[in-house]
């Protein structure tokens, strides 16, 4: 992997800077051993100090994805050498769940993206469209992780209810774990894992009343189980709502994050007009 040393690590050493993106100890130790680390086109150690616009070269694990390529384009909203951003239709899923699958968005993604390498960072239900974010080297992949578990990769969405009435701004907090009597559902419980949902804005239309919402974690079906558990399902939502058709009205509608390598801000967000 190649990049060019940002300001903010201006004079650190290279292992500080992979320890402040939280790189893991495992992967540090392979470095530390490796002769093919370059600095400016010379072998370096992690302990060489790095300045402002030094070039980097960090040698690859050879891990490459399993997914075998679908033939089919996906829509691609931002990418990088290191990470992009992808659009995910409604009715595909993020991933298959057995290799032999091809007709996923990670399917179609390995056949549009020049990388060996390509994973995604969060999941969508196959119901929900929208933004996804995706990494294309696997020590991306863990620095995405660490920002992921640690609420650093901002991640709204949008959600249309089926009421003309103001549902306030509010913090859902209820733990969620699979429903036993029920597959493929999920439920609020005590016995479940932490679930926090954020609604950070909400407006009537003639239609629905949509909502803006902020997740703190990120659970199974946790925006359909938490809307469902204040008495608000997602129009569409078969499974916690009353629909017969298969029209979730759930977006994941915009993505925002520092960029760990490039240390700017990348957000990428639908045009509401689309959805």
């Amino acid at each position: 992997m190649k990049f060019t040393i940002h300001e903010n690590f201006d004079g650190s050493t290279l292992e500080e800077m992979l320890k402040t993106l939280h790189v893991p100890k495992k992967e540090l130790h392979l470095l530390r051993m490796s002769k093919d680390v370059t600095l400016n086109g010379e072998p370096a150690r992690l302990n060489s100090p790095i300045h402002s616009k030094d070039v980097v070269v960090l040698p690859d694990d050879g891990s490459k994805s399993q997914y075998k390529p679908s033939y089919r384009t996906c829509d691609v909203l931002y990418e990088d050498r290191y990470l992009a951003v992808l659009f995910k239709p409604r009715g595909v899923k993020t991933h298959p769940n057995e290799m032999s699958e091809t007709n996923t968005l990670m399917n179609h993604a390995i056949y549009t993206l020049d990388a060996d390498y390509l994973e995604p960072v969060h999941r969508l239900d196959q119901e929900t469209k929208g933004v996804l974010l995706v990494a294309k080297h696997p020590l991306v992949k863990k620095m995405l992780d660490h920002m992921l578990s640690e609420r650093e990769i901002k991640r709204t969405y949008i959600a249309r209810i089926d009421t003309k009435r103001l549902i306030e701004k509010q913090t859902i907090s209820a733990p969620i774990a699979k429903n036993p009597k029920e597959r493929n559902k999920y439920h609020v419980t005590d016995k479940g894992k932490e679930a926090v949902t954020h609604i950070t804005k909400s407006h009537v239309t003639p239609d629905y009343c949509e909502l803006e919402i902020e997740l703190e974690t990120g659970r199974t079906h946790q925006i359909r189980v938490h809307l469902a558990h204040i008495g608000s399902p997602v129009i569409g939502d078969p499974l916690y709502g009353n629909a017969t058709l298969r029209d979730l009205q759930l977006f994941s509608y915009r993505i925002e994050f520092t960029h760990p390598l490039l240390q700017k801000t990348v957000r990428v967000e639908l045009d509401r007009k689309t959805l």
